[in-house]
């Protein structure tokens, strides 16, 4: 048995394995590589293959941000265990500790304070730990110091013959009277639609948008609201790593909240969906307020995530 840095020849062995291991979450080629190796920040000295003889039965990828990543920089004192596996047959033998060990070792000589459990923008495979399809990632994690806190939820909706209710509607109608808009992009708000997603949201939720106007595609997957007088006060995004179900964000500016609008914005882009042949919504992380609205509003949780984090 011996442990080594990645080799790009183990790559397909790296994937099966991958899919062997972690069943709720397969991947093929294409996947690891535009999220792993071609990841900014990737550094084949982070990322460790276990083998016996020329069979990968291991692997691990931890990140530490060498190229900064929008207002966050280049977080110096943190790093990230993206994933960790350990073939069945040989577990219980040390490999999955010798492979977090050396994983932690190096973040730590590269600077690193703290250790989070996937969650690392923009590339996460995992938004944290999941506790009901691996409950023993649970186990080995906390038994190495990871200690875990809030809660994050993956939702979604069912959208065939999806039509916009009844109750949302009339608070459509009664917005809409009162000057507000709901309409898809188009690109003389461009400019203003980038600024605003900066203001109010961040500069994650500004690139989600500038890829989909760079891309082209901009009209088809974004949805804004505008208030009374003709300013932009909402904006739903999909599609943000290329799947066309894949919902959000989806934000209301401050002034604007609590009037209703973020739930007409909600169904009038699922409608939008619905019309172009989608017919299944989901996204990935929410928390509890999160989730209770997203409830209320005809979505269900389809996976929990846990975050859990370790100082080194």
């Amino acid at each position: 048995m011996e442990i080594i840095n990645y080799l790009q020849k183990y790559e397909g062995q790296i994937v099966d394995l991958w899919n062997r291991c972690c069943t709720f979450d397969s991947i093929d080629v294409k996947k690891f590589r535009k999220q792993a190796l071609f990841d900014d920040n990737f550094d084949p000295a982070l990322s460790w293959i276990a083998l016996d003889g020329d069979k990968v039965v291991g692997y691990i990828l931890a990140t530490k941000r060498k190229f900064p990543y929008l207002e966050r920089g280049t977080e110096p004192t943190r790093g990230w265990i993206n994933v960790i596996f350990v073939d069945e047959e040989y577990r219980k033998q040390g490999i999955g500790q010798k492979l977090l060990d050396l994983a932690e070792n190096k973040l730590k000589e590269m600077g690193a304070t703290n250790i989070t459990l996937g969650a690392y923008s923009p590339s996460y495979f995992f938004w944290g730990l999941d506790p009901d399809h691996y409950p023993e990632s649970i186990e080995f994690f906390e038994k190495n110091g990871y200690k875990g806190s809030e809660q994050h939820y993956s939702m979604g909706k069912d959208l065939h013959g999806f039509q916009i209710p009844e109750k949302t509607r009339e608070k459509m109608k009664a917005a809409e009277e009162k000057g507000y808009r709901f309409f898809n992009f188009d690109y003389s708000y461009c400019v203003e639609l980038l600024e605003f997603l900066k203001k109010e949201f961040g500069g994650g939720w500004k690139r989600n948008a500038l890829l989909a106007m760079q891309q082209g595609i901009a009209e088809d997957v974004l949805v804004l609201v505008t208030d009374p007088s003709g300013k932009i006060c909402g904006c739903c995004n999909r599609a943000i790593d290329g799947n066309p179900m894949r919902f959000g964000p989806i934000g209301i500016a401050e002034s604007e909240r609590n009037a209703g609008l973020g739930s007409i914005l909600l169904d009038y882009t699922c409608f939008e969906m619905c019309k172009k042949g989608i017919y299944r919504m989901y996204f990935i992380t929410t928390d509890d307020p999160g989730r209770r609205y997203y409830e209320r509003n005809g979505l269900s949780v389809i996976r929990r995530f846990i975050t859990y984090k370790k100082e080194i």
